[in-house]
């Protein structure tokens, strides 16, 4: 005896929006990547231009310029005040480049075609399970930066963009008060090391990462008002971790690798971290259920860092298991909204 399937119910018309708006996505990105690399945002400005003088000040063409505008204001990057005038939404207003919260650098950095190459393999990495940006472009991610100053100073820009928002928060979020010196790991020009400090007077910082990773850090540190207390050490996590701080700080770093690459760091960090001492590893932590009210951001991160480094974001779970396996006991887990990060917090076994 066999039993029919019942037949699926017909598509709303609110499904077939969707599916449509999802796969014309990559066209909403290029036209936002379009309206960063023409400086739309800053021409605009504070009180809003119309189609002819933005067209004027970018050196483009008057009609596509207006219809570029259009499906700006279309994507809420923009507000169509009258025909052919615009101004910035609160969106728009982030793409401006003389702002501090700017995100113009990521966005330029993320819709870079080193960035998106690797995408259109996308269904290789999830046969193969590995990255696919060295079969694309001949060599690895951090290869290609080194190789091309102009994309490297741009990724290093976008990276300081996302790590002012979390320098805003993890300060107050966290007692560092209670530490003589903190280390920030692959912690870059200082951002936020340089925050932490500035927050806890008494607090001495150990900043650790490679000689280009810190080749700004001595104008940010200086710029915050805490140089003299901040010791730059240069070397790579996968070699060894220096000694001499109570707290050991990484913020996007495990992230971009593998759980065994990332063993290796955390590894480093258990060889010299004393019995009191606090591993603190700042990044996304994604739901161990997905929610689908929940921005999309943390699982489209997490293919993004499959696809360029084999890296990825993990949940509570997988944090504890990582711990666990080199040497911690995983804590807390403690949100920064409203950065897209969470402190973990983790102190060492075995002592």
């Amino acid at each position: 005896m066999t039993t029919s399937q019942a037949p699926a119910p017909p598509a709303t018309a609110a499904d077939r929006e969707r599916i449509a708006q999802l796969v014309c996505g990559h066209m909403a990105t290029r036209t936002i990547s379009a309206a960063a690399a023409l400086g739309v945002a800053d021409i605009i400005g504070p009180d809003g231009s119309d189609s002819a003088q933005v067209a004027a000040a970018a050196g483009t063409d008057p009609g596509a310029t207006l219809r570029l505008l259009r499906a700006l204001a279309a994507l809420e990057v923009l507000r169509e005040t009258e025909p052919g005038r615009f101004a910035l939404t609160g969106i728009g207003e982030l793409l401006r480049t003389d702002r501090p919260d700017s995100m113009a650098e990521f966005v330029a950095m993320t819709t870079d075609p080193a960035m998106l190459g690797g995408w259109a393999h996308l269904d290789q990495a999830i046969r193969t399970g590995g990255e696919v940006f060295s079969t694309t472009f001949g060599t690895s991610f951090f290869g290609h930066l080194a190789g091309d100053p102009q994309l490297s100073a741009r990724f290093n820009a976008a990276m300081r963009q996302g790590t002012r928002l979390a320098a805003q928060v993890l300060p107050q979020a966290y007692d560092f008060g209670r530490f003589r010196t903190v280390a920030d790991i692959g912690g870059g020009d200082g951002t936020l090391l340089a925050a932490v400090l500035a927050a806890h007077p008494e607090v001495q910082g150990l900043l650790y990462d490679t000689a280009e990773g810190l080749a700004q850090a001595d104008t940010t540190l200086a710029g915050a008002g805490v140089a003299e207390r901040c010791t730059l050490a240069t070397g790579d996590f996968f070699a060894s971790v220096p000694a001499g701080a109570e707290a050991y700080l990484l913020k996007s770093i495990l992230h971009d690798w593998d759980n065994e690459r990332a063993a290796v760091i955390l590894r480093h960090v258990r060889a010299v971290i004393p019995p009191h001492g606090r591993l603190l590893i700042v990044d996304a932590v994604l739901p161990d259920l997905v929610d689908a009210q929940r921005s999309p951001l943390g699982h489209l991160g997490d293919l993004n860092m499959l696809v360029q480094l084999s890296g990825r974001e993990r949940t509570r779970s997988d944090f504890t298991a990582l711990c666990q396996a080199t040497g911690f006991r995983l804590t807390s887990v403690t949100g920064l909204a409203p950065a897209r990060f969470s402190l973990v917090e983790a102190v060492p076994t075995g002592c």
